[in-house]
Order: C-alpha cells, then structure tokens, then sequence
C-alpha cells in the first residue's frame, strides 16, 4: 500500500513537472513569437521608414534639379531680353529728380529726457511720521514723534538732492542730443544746398550746351541702365560741341555670360545632378544677341534721354576685355562699331525690329566671330574725338613752340596731311592745286588685297564741313577710280556728311581727329580756331 502511495506521489510529482515544463516551453515559444513578430514589425517600420526617406530624399534632389533649371531659364531670359528691358523705361533723367526735396528728419530723442519727474514733497516724508497719541501727548512723551520727525526730514533732504542731480544729468543729456540733432540738421541743409547748387548748375550747363554738363548728363544716364548680373557697365564718352556729336566706347561682358549649362538632371543610379552643356552654336549666337541689343539699347537710352537736343551724331565702339590665348597677353578687340543719326535711328520701331539687319542698315562694322575675338576697325577712334586731346593740346600750346594749324596757309596745310600720310606708310603725291579735280592727294596703299588708290581731299575749315564736300569727293573718288576717300579737317562735320558717307568708302577726319594723328606720327600740333571779327 505504502509502494503504491509513492508511485502516485512521483507521478503526481512528474505530472507537475511536465505541466511546469510546457508552460515554460509555451512561455518561451510565446516570447520568441512575440519577438519574431516585434522584429518583422520594426523591419516592415524600418522598411517604411527608409522608403519614405528615400522618397523625401529623392523629391529634394528633384526639386533641387527644377530650383537650378528655373534659375537657368530665368537667367537665359535675362539675356535676350537686354534690348526689350530699356523700351518700357524713360531714360531721360530729371533735374528735379536730382535736387533733394525732403526736409530733415530730427533724431528720436528718448521719452524719459523729455518728461519732467516731480520733485519730492516734504509733506509726503513727514506723514510717514507715526502721529502721537492721546497719553503720549498728555504725559509729554514727545522725544519719539521728534527723532522720527527728524528722520523723515534727513529722508527728505536726501530724495531732493538725488532728485536735483536726476534733473541736472537729464537736462545735461537733453542739451547735448539737442545739439546733436541741430548739428545734424545744419550739416545736412548745408548738404542738400550744396547739392541743389551742383544740380543747377549742371542743369544749366547743360541746357547751355557745354560739353562737360552733356557728358556728365549721359553718364548719369549708362550709369543708371539696369544690365543682368555679369556685364561690366564701363564706359566712356566724348563730346564734340561743333557736330553735336556724342562718341560711348562701352565695354561688353566676356562669353562666359552665358551660362555653358542648357538642362540640369537628375540621375537616379548615379545620385547627382548631371549638366547637359549649351551647343556651342547657341551660345555663339546668344553672345551676338548680346552684343547687337547692347549696342542698340545705348545708342537708343542717350538718344531718348537727350532733352536738350545736344546729340545728333552717336558712334558706338564696343569692346570686350580678354586674354590672348595664343600668348597669354590682355587683349581688348572691338567687337563691333557703328555710327548714326538722331534722325535715322529715331525713325527705327525698335520693338519690331530683327537686330543684326537693323544693324547692317545702320552701317554697323561687326565681328563674325565674336567668341573668338576677331575684332574689326572702330568707326571713329575714341582719341581721335576726345576733347580732351585738342584741350590738352591748346593749353601746351602755350608753352611750346608747337605750330597752330590755322595759321598754314592752303599749299601748307595740304603739304602737311600728304606728309601725314607719308609718315603712316602710304606712297602719297601732291596734286597742283589749279589742276586737281578735286584731289589734294593721291595715295597708293600698296598692301595686296586690301590695297588700293586713295584720293584725300585736305579742309582748313574754321566751321563745319559739310555735306558738299563730301559729296564731291565721292564723285572725285570715283572718277578717279580709287578704292577710298579721305577728306581732312581742322573743324568738325554736319550730320548729314556723315550719313552721306555710310556704306561708301569714305572715311571724315575732323580736327581732333587730325590732332590725334599728327600725335601718333611725332607732330605736335594744335588747332586755334580765330575768332570772328
């Protein structure tokens, strides 16, 4: 019975043990789901995750890829629409506009310096005095009430003084930014009269004509034309009174103004931004466009800006600022060079127009090859109109013995520009002055191809040249049969001889012009045209 008892007893006891064993086993297969499915989640969570950063990432490099395109489309736009821009702008530029009209703004001056703090009041000191009472004051306890009475009189002195010295710091502060701001407000009055006197006298000089106001006036106006992010704006100009004429040598900005990037994209396997590069063809003919609106735009901002009808001649030389890449020189080639009319220009519908014909109409000499420097010959070289050449001249000319062209006789002065000639490597010959046929001169270039005869024709003019003589010495140089006609003055030309020799082998040398030849051959001369009377 006993032996029975103990096998029941293990059983029972194996039994639990079983029982333990597969709730332990089921608790563990339990953990280790638990622990598959946290880790499938946080797998498929992480999965998630990446994807959508990968999708944010991939929407950043994409909108990065579109930021870059609309900048370079923006900037494309940019320019092609130089010439565009200034046909919705008023060039001229105000006098008024340039005198300063506001009043001076006084400085702030802070409130608490300005506010006056009440002084303290004895009265006030005194009821903070503890009053004495019914038996204080029947058994004549009076000593307390009088030390307090005391005190509260000590307090007071005290507040007044801190109080007076308060107000003497705020009122010293006050005076001095006080003074301040009147000192302020005369400087800038002395300022704006100062600058109100220089407006007027530019305005009048201006309207008098004078050279020196009309070429501070047209600056002003190049000046303030808005161009794309790139382009240089230097500039400069020459003025010549006698011929109204206005000489801008403008400097353009180089080919890499254009963007060398057509399309930015995006490569997915490659994680980067790939350019695709402009044809070459593009950007050849975007640098003409850019030369050709330039061009165009200046001649037109200096022609509607010119209120007092100071200009009727513009000639336009544009350079560029580059490096010789055969020899490592600076170079600065002209790019194109062209000279017009008020009255012709001021007949052209620029809106309509089609740029590079509106050009040749114009006569314009152009670089086919603009990106690759080729330069062509300025139609009138800056130096050669620069005022400041025959000023210089004039002012020396007091010092030194140099000889005044207007004192040569006819014979003299004739001698003298075949003698020029000569000097600059041309074969030239006098013509007798009583069988000429309207030929001072002959030269003969004697380079091959470009050579050729030439016929000069020499004016020792005190006023203006005009077209007749120009027109004359077509005809001479094509009775003749020369190649080129030169005609030489020691004043300056109308506008209309200058239109009648566009497009014909004719070149116009004026006074200063003459100058600045003689100069370059070792001739110092000048030119003193005599007074009336």
């Amino acid at each position: 019975m006993a032996g029975r008892t103990f096998i029941s007893t293990l059983n029972a006891l194996a039994r639990e043990q079983a029982r333990r064993e597969r709730r332990l086993e089921a608790e563990h297969r339990r953990i280790q789901r638990e622990t598959a499915r946290r880790a499938r989640d946080t797998e498929r969570s992480n999965r998630l995750k990446e994807k959508e950063d990968k999708q944010r990432y991939l929407e950043a490099r994409l909108d990065e890829t579109a930021e870059k395109n609309v900048e370079l489309v923006e900037r494309i736009e940019e320019l092609q629409h130089i010439l565009e821009h200034t046909l919705s702008v008023n060039d001229a530029i105000t006098f008024e506009a340039l005198r300063i009209r506001d009043g001076y703004t006084p400085s702030q001056i802070p409130k608490d310096l300005t506010v006056l703090q009440p002084s303290p009041r004895k009265q006030a000191f005194l009821l903070e005095v503890r009053q004495m009472g019914f038996f204080e004051n029947l058994f004549g306890f009076k000593g307390r009430y009088l030390r307090e009475t005391e005190a509260a009189g000590a307090r007071y002195d005290a507040a007044l003084k801190s109080w007076e010295a308060s107000e003497k710091k705020r009122h010293a502060k006050l005076a001095e930014l006080r003074a301040q701001d009147e000192a302020a407000r005369q400087a800038y009055e002395k300022k704006v009269q100062q600058r109100n006197m220089e407006v007027n006298d530019l305005e009048t000089a201006y309207k008098n004509g004078e050279a020196v106001a009309i070429k501070t006036y047209n600056s002003m106006v190049l000046e303030r034309s808005e161009y794309p992010e790139g382009f240089p704006q230097r500039f400069r100009l020459a003025y010549v009174s006698e011929s109204k004429e206005i000489v801008v040598e403008y400097d353009f900005p180089d080919i890499n103004v254009i963007p060398r990037v057509a399309e930015y994209r995006y490569s997915r396997s490659k994680d980067e931004i790939e350019e695709k590069p402009r044809k070459s063809g593009d950007i050849k003919e975007l640098y003409q466009d850019i030369i050709a609106s330039t061009t165009i735009r200046t001649i037109h901002e200096v022609l509607e800006a010119d209120q007092g009808h100071h200009l009727e001649i513009v000639v336009f030389n544009g350079y560029v600022q580059a490096v010789d890449l055969a020899t490592g020189k600076d170079i600065r080639p002209c790019l194109i060079s062209v000279r017009t009319t008020r009255e012709e220009f001021m007949q052209i519908n620029l809106a309509r127009i089609e740029k590079s014909t509106c050009l040749r109409n114009l006569g314009a000499q152009v670089s086919s090859q603009p990106q690759a420097l080729q330069s062509v010959k300025p139609v009138v070289e800056f130096d050669m109109v620069d005022k400041r050449f025959i000023e210089q001249a004039d002012v020396l000319g007091e010092l030194e013995s140099r000889p005044n062209l207007m004192d040569l006789n006819p014979s003299e002065f004739e001698a003298l520009v075949s003698n020029l000639f000569a000097k600059m490597g041309l074969e030239t010959k006098l013509t007798r002055s009583s069988r000429d046929g309207g030929v001072d001169a002959v030269a003969f270039d004697t380079r091959p191809v470009l050579g050729g005869k030439v016929v000069i024709q020499a004016k020792r003019y005190k006023n203006t040249v005009g077209v007749s003589a120009v027109r004359d010495l077509y005809g001479t140089m094509l009775n003749e049969g020369a190649s080129k006609g030169i005609i030489v003055a020691t004043s300056s030309y109308g506008p209309d001889a200058y239109e009648f020799a566009k497009d014909k082998p004719l070149e116009l040398i004026d006074g200063g012009g003459l100058l600045y030849l003689l100069d370059q051959v070792g001739v110092k001369a000048r030119i003193v045209i005599p007074e009336e009377g």
